[in-house]
C-alpha cells in the first residue's frame, strides 16, 4: 500500500508517538543544558528540522511551524552564542594586548633602565682605564726619565772614577819615575863611592908597595 493511500491523520498521530521519546529527552534532559549549549542547540534544530520535514510531508502546518520556529530559535541563539564567544574573544583578545603592551613597554622601560646603567658603567669603566693608562704612562715617564737621570749620574760618576783612577796612576808614575831616579842616584852615589874606595885601596897598596920597595932597596944599600 502506498504512503498517500495512508490516511493523514493516522500519520501525523503516529508520528506524535514516534515523538515522544524525543520530547521526553528534550524535557528531561536537553531543557536542563545552557540554553546556549551546542549540544542542546544541534539537538533542537536538528527535532525542528525533523518536524519541518515531516509537517511539510504530512501537510502539516502546525508541525511545519514548530519546527521553524525551533530551528529559527536555534539559529538565533547559537548566532548569538557565536556572537558571544567572538566579544569574549575579542575582549580577551584587547585584555591579552594590553597586558602584552603593558608588558612590553614595562620590558622596554626595564630595559632602558638596563642600558642606562650599562651606558654608565661603560662610562665609569672607560674614565677608569684612561685613568689607569694616563697613571701608567706618566709611571712610565717618570721611569724612564730617572733611568735616564741615573744613567747619566752613572756615567758622571764613573767618568769621575776614570779620572780619578787616572789622576792617580799619573800620581804613581810620577812617584815610581822620582823613586827610581832617586834610586838611580843612590845607585850611582854608591857605585862612585866604591869606585872612591877602590882607588883609595889601590893608592894605599901602590904606597904600601913603594915603601917596601924602598925598604928594600934600603936594605940592600945597608948590606952593601
Amino acid at each position: 500500500m502506498r504512503i498517500t493511500e495512508v490516511p493523514i491523520a493516522v500519520l501525523r498521530f503516529q508520528y506524535q508517538l514516534a515523538r515522544l521519546p524525543l520530547q521526553f529527552i528534550e524535557d528531561q534532559v536537553v531543557t536542563r543544558m545552557d540554553s546556549e549549549a551546542p549540544a542542546r542547540l544541534f539537538y533542537e534544530r536538528s527535532l525542528g528540522m525533523l518536524d519541518v520535514t515531516v509537517g511539510g510531508a504530512l501537510g502539516a502546518p502546525e508541525l511545519e511551524k514548530r519546527g521553524a520556529a525551533l530551528i529559527e530559535r536555534s539559529d538565533a541563539l547559537r548566532q548569538a552564542a557565536q556572537l558571544d564567544a567572538e566579544a569574549t574573544a575579542n575582549v580577551e583578545q584587547a585584555d591579552a594586548d594590553v597586558k602584552s603592551a603593558r608588558t612590553r613597554a614595562k620590558d622596554e622601560q626595564e630595559q632602558a633602565r638596563k642600558d642606562k646603567e650599562q651606558a654608565v658603567k661603560e662610562a665609569r669603566s672607560t674614565a677608569l682605564q684612561k685613568k689607569t693608562a694616563a697613571t701608567e704612562a706618566a709611571q712610565k715617564r717618570t721611569a724612564a726619565a730617572k733611568k735616564r737621570a741615573d744613567e747619566v749620574a752613572a756615567k758622571r760618576t764613573q767618568a769621575a772614577e776614570t779620572a780619578k783612577q787616572q789622576e792617580e796612576a799619573v800620581i804613581r808614575a810620577a812617584e815610581q819615575a822620582e823613586t827610581m831616579v832617586a834610586r838611580a842616584k843612590a845607585n850611582d852615589a854608591q857605585d862612585k863611592r866604591a869606585d872612591a874606595a877602590a882607588k883609595r885601596a889601590r893608592a894605599d897598596d901602590m904606597d904600601d908597595l913603594a915603601d917596601a920597595e924602598k925598604q928594600k932597596r934600603q936594605e940592600e944599600r945597608a948590606t952593601d
